[in-house]
């Protein structure tokens, strides 16, 4: 009996059986715990995406007050508008030897193959080889290409009726020099707040036009969204003009039984249009800032009847950073005289021309400015 004094006996348990109701209710627990931490895991992440947005809601100031606006679909990329790949073509001039070279002006003479180009400028050539300039933070000046000599014509901090221009921006001038038109973008927004002004929406552009001999300024035309690039016709009765922001081009009458009045030449444009600049087909040439795709998503599009969205996003993202999301295509247009689209040249996603300001044509050459690339891109019509 000592012997077994220390053993411990244990009882036999039966063995267990598990039941379905049993199992069932194991699985019950498992679920409603997985749903528990599934919906902790979801409060968790939306209480860190949301919880910013909503402090920025709440507290940030937004730098726009933007109008809500809309636009029509979009045309098709068919028939002259096909997509292609003739931009990828062109050779690049002077890279890394410039910054944004947003228009282009061929002098006479013995310069006659030198082109020149200008930022943040709009250049023209006049009648007796002087160089007429559209500075979008000075204002519009009249410059010897010879010694370098300058002259205000008109100063960007001049008041005409009641606005100061805060961005000059593209002239054309007419063949005797008596006139030149110019616009200007905005008094609201400087050049380097151009996003803005096209986020916002702000109408508060201009069409001018100055008379070199009684050195008046006229006002023909306001209200415009982001006027941008200006030309004459070739018969010099109505003047052209780019509504950047409403992707149109606007017709003002100088002469004949309309003068005065002013209509649309070209609406819904397949992208934003920038400077504008004669044929040799008797047309224009047209360089567009930004694709709007169809088929396809337009980020432009969509923000234009959303203000609340534009608002948010300037909240909290600067002006650079918005521009990553409007993706690079290089886009220049040809229209007939009458406003249909003759041809197109692309470069989907901007490869060799990620952007289109102005498209000069010169000698079987297109050279096309930029606002941002470090070089100017020349293309062999001939070849195209």
């Amino acid at each position: 009996m000592k012997e077994t004094e220390g053993l411990r006996y244990r009882r036999l348990q039966p063995p267990q059986v598990i039941s379905d109701e049993s199992r069932d209710a194991e699985t019950k627990h498992v679920s409603a715990y997985s749903g528990k931490v599934f919906r902790i895991t979801l409060t968790t992440l939306i209480v860190t995406v949301l919880a910013p947005l909503l402090v920025a809601t709440l507290l940030l100031q937004s730098p726009i007050n933007p109008e809500p606006f809309s636009y029509k679909e979009p045309p098709l990329l068919t028939g002259p508008l096909e997509p292609n790949l003739k931009l990828r073509q062109a050779e690049h001039l002077f890279e890394d030897q410039l910054i944004g070279p947003e228009s282009v002006a061929h002098l006479g003479g013995t310069r006659e193959d030198e082109p020149t180009c200008g930022r943040p400028l709009g250049i023209r050539v006049g009648p007796n080889g002087t160089l007429y300039v559209a500075d979008a933070y000075y204002g519009l000046f009249e410059v010897n290409p010879v010694t370098g000599e300058m002259e205000m014509l008109v100063s960007a901090q001049k008041v005409i009726q009641g606005k100061r221009m805060a961005f000059v921006n593209d002239l054309t001038i007419t063949q005797d020099g008596r006139k030149i038109y110019f616009t200007d973008s905005s008094s609201k927004w400087q050049r380097r707040d151009y996003r803005y002004l096209v986020m916002e929406g702000t109408a508060d552009g201009r069409l001018m036009e100055y008379d070199t001999v009684t050195k008046q300024v006229e006002v023909l035309m306001d209200d415009l969204r982001f006027a941008n690039g200006v030309q004459l016709s070739p018969a010099e009765d109505y003047v052209l003009v780019s509504e950047t922001t409403m992707a149109r081009i606007r017709r003002y009458h100088i002469s004949g039984l309309r003068k005065g009045g002013h209509d649309i030449f070209f609406d819904n444009l397949p992208g934003f249009p920038d400077n504008i600049r004669p044929s040799s087909s008797g047309g224009y040439w047209v360089g567009m800032s930004a694709l709007r795709p169809n088929p396809g998503f337009s980020i432009l599009d969509f923000l234009a009847p959303r203000p609340w969205l534009k608002n948010l996003i300037f909240k909290l993202f600067s002006q650079e950073m918005t521009m990553k999301f409007v993706p690079k295509y290089g886009l220049v247009l040809e229209l007939n005289e009458d406003g249909s689209i003759r041809r197109s040249f692309h470069d989907p996603h901007g490869v060799v021309v990620p952007a289109v300001s102005e498209a000069d044509e010169h000698d079987g050459y297109l050279y096309l400015g930029s606002y941002y690339s470090p070089f100017l891109s020349r293309l062999n019509l001939n070849e195209v």
